[in-house]
């Protein structure tokens, strides 16, 4: 799954930059960067669910991007972004 177009919400980009110290930027790049992408839940509307992709930024920042993804448009909205824990991170490393 490789999306066409990466949205970040204003109200979402604000909280990633408070709460969890991550930029929109940094979040689309770890997006982009060929990250390992799993589902996560079921969406609230059918066909549209929620996945995790850790990635990495240019920076080298390792991150864990949660995101909606709508497989009509090939368009994913990110909802949240954090850094990896030590175990995520020791599992991306074995990809």
């Amino acid at each position: 799954m490789q999306p066409n177009f990466i949205v970040c919400p204003d109200n979402i980009a604000d909280k990633l930059e408070t709460k969890h110290n991550v930029t929109c930027e940094e979040a689309r790049q770890a997006l982009l960067s060929k990250p390992r992408i799993r589902f996560a839940e079921k969406g609230y509307s059918e066909g549209e669910d929620v996945y995790s992709a850790w990635g990495q930024s240019s920076n080298g920042r390792y991150l864990a991007v949660f995101f909606v993804y709508k497989p009509t448009s090939k368009t994913a909205i990110i909802i949240s972004a954090r850094d990896m824990s030590k175990k995520e991170r020791k599992a991306y490393g074995r990809k």
